[in-house]
């Protein structure tokens, strides 16, 4: 069923439009390669993957830093692995992946498509959690800057998804209203109970295929916004 009466799209960037998980499988690679690091990337990865999950929950809710983020998901990881690693190793290989992971820029299926279809009726914005110094390379380096108005960043905001502070500071600056716009992302938490908690309609991008409880809207694949836009 269409969405009436909407005019601004908001969505999240990783995990929704930027295929974050595979670009970063390919920047580790890069990296362990160029530090002479010898492990099995589908190994670590599967201890890596919700450590790092882990602590972003723990970032988002303001329970750590930055650094504390970048340093702590590769040394749990290594240590869930087995594998000893200086901590100064640790320390280069979190600044060499921050380096190169915009190296990479695998977009999910259909998000150049999604984009063009939705560019024509509405002004498109991105709300991000990431890293500012990174966040604004993914979009320039993967082509889709120009769809976008404006970008929000938690860091310049001060806060993160999904404080509604952050949501907020979205819609005013792209000169909008909560009615008039929704939200697009990957997050339960952050992105769409985010949004809703403001009164701001939401789509979630269920491409893991969760199972969850509630009436909330959702797809599988980026051009089944066409569903409701």
């Amino acid at each position: 069923m269409k969405i009436n009466n909407i005019t601004d799209v908001f969505f999240d960037l990783d995990h929704t439009l930027w295929d974050f998980d595979k670009n970063s499988r390919l920047t580790f690679e890069k990296i362990f390669n160029l530090n002479n690091i010898r492990v099995d990337i589908t190994e670590f990865l599967k201890y890596y993957e919700p450590i790092n999950l882990e602590y972003w929950k723990l970032y988002r809710e303001e329970k750590i830093d930055k650094a504390s983020l970048r340093f702590g998901r590769l040394h749990d990881a290594f240590l869930a692995i087995n594998q000893e690693v200086d901590k100064k190793i640790i320390m280069k290989l979190s600044d060499d992946y921050i380096t190169y992971l915009t190296t990479f820029n695998h977009l999910f299926e259909n998000t150049i498509d999604i984009l063009e279809y939705l560019s024509g009726t509405y002004n498109l914005h991105i709300i991000t959690n990431g890293f500012e110094e990174v966040q604004q390379k993914k979009l320039n380096h993967s082509n889709i800057a120009h769809y976008f108005k404006t970008v929000t960043n938690s860091e310049q905001v001060g806060v993160k998804k999904p404080n509604p502070k952050i949501f907020n500071y979205a819609i005013e600056i792209a000169k909008t209203s909560i009615k008039k716009s929704i939200m697009i992302g990957d997050n339960l938490e952050a992105d769409i109970l985010g949004a809703k908690n403001i009164g701001m309609d939401a789509i979630f991008f269920n491409s893991n295929n969760e199972v969850f409880e509630g009436n909330i809207k959702q797809i599988d694949n980026l051009i089944h916004i066409k569903k409701y836009l």
